[in-house]
């Protein structure tokens, strides 16, 4: 899968609440700071009303969601980037995901210890990116010191590194994040990719409100809207207590629930396909009677690098792609009504695959 998102933010904000609703975990989420020591991991799957009406079209045997991997890492306090609280352990974890969801705390209640007194998104927000920038700010001053040791040889290339890195470290030291630096070719960015920065990473916000806030936000859920509109990230608004309740329904009684609370479906069900979407992932399927399939993939990725997410052998021995659209396939109502429409195309190597794409891969190894 390979698809990891960290769920961070500062103690007592609902991100193990949160972790609990979405993998059903039961893991502990105590209200005092660093009751998530370890980092806890759940895969969890991808939401695709796509994959159950297809599934359902064949009667397949078997039906398998795509999935992400949500990992809640210990809460971060000021100083971490100089060993505070969990510090390095913390900056070690965050620094195996792919993507980071900024849990931030946007509800008043006297019965939940802040670690700061009070509720402030802007200041909460604002100290979880200070320690990851000053994080980045270290491990740039060591990479520059040693790029600079190794330019006084007049390597062109490695003078050039030098500029770059120095270009970065100035950013940081502005306080902005690393994911606003411009590299301008595929060595830059392959250096900025081997310095694996934190703030490097997409960032999407997730503010946690009380059940009356759900729909419509609060001060604080605008508050943190207009700082994340800054820096291009987005807002979404969960009611963490909300969704550890429903997790611990049964479908039909989630569907009252919602239906009660005048809502169509689960908050975690837009924060996942979020996270998602800020991976820049899409998903194609394999149908079949005995099984249909959803598989992530990256935006971009070509028929082959497609059909190699499912089998080496597929990509290495490619020969085509037979695909339908969703669309298509839905209205047709199977692959063979599809065929008979010519509404079954097929594409070669150069083909770049599209979300909702139902393929059939034929490959000779």
């Amino acid at each position: 899968m390979g698809f990891r998102c960290g769920i961070v933010g500062l103690p007592n904000v609902g991100k193990s609440t949160i972790f609990n609703a979405m993998t059903a975990a039961a893991i502990d989420a105590e209200n005092y700071p660093f009751c998530t020591i370890e980092p806890n991991v759940g895969i969890v799957p991808m939401p695709d009303e796509r994959l159950d009406r297809l599934a359902g079209l064949v009667k397949t045997k078997n039906k398998v969601a795509t999935q992400m991997e949500f990992v809640d890492i210990a809460g971060l306090v000021k100083g971490a980037s100089q060993g505070e609280g969990l510090g390095n352990q913390f900056l070690g974890h965050i620094r195996q995901v792919d993507a980071i969801l900024h849990v931030v705390r946007c509800f008043d209640d006297d019965n939940i210890v802040h670690v700061d007194g009070s509720v402030d998104p802007l200041r909460d927000r604002e100290v979880i990116s200070t320690e990851l920038i000053i994080a980045d700010l270290e491990t740039v001053e060591k990479r520059l010191q040693k790029t600079r040791n190794q330019a006084k040889s007049g390597d062109k290339k490695i003078i050039a590194q030098v500029a770059f890195l120095e270009n970065v470290r100035d950013i940081l030291d502005n306080g902005q994040p690393a994911r606003t630096v411009e590299a301008g070719d595929s060595g830059q960015q392959a250096l900025l990719k081997e310095l694996c920065l934190l703030t490097d990473k997409p960032v999407l916000y997730v503010a946690n409100v009380h059940e009356k806030d759900l729909i419509n936000g609060n001060k604080y859920v605008d508050l943190l809207k207009e700082a994340a509109l800054e820096e291009n990230a987005s807002v979404v608004i969960i009611s963490g207590s909300i969704e550890q309740e429903l997790s611990l329904l049964s479908m039909e009684e989630q569907d009252e629930f919602l239906s009660d609370m005048g809502l169509e479906e689960p908050g975690l069900n837009r924060l996942i396909r979020a996270g998602y979407a800020l991976l820049d992932l899409i998903t194609f399927f394999t149908v079949g009677e005995k099984e249909t399939k959803a598989w992530t993939i990256k935006q971009g990725t070509t028929a082959p690098g497609a059909a190699g997410k499912i089998h080496s052998d597929f990509e290495r021995g490619f020969i085509r792609a037979e695909v339908i659209t969703y669309p298509d396939y839905i209205r047709c109502g199977s692959e063979a009504r599809a065929k008979e429409k010519g509404l079954m195309r097929s594409e070669g190597k150069e083909y770049i695959v599209k979300d909702g794409d139902c393929i059939l891969f034929r490959f000779n190894v």
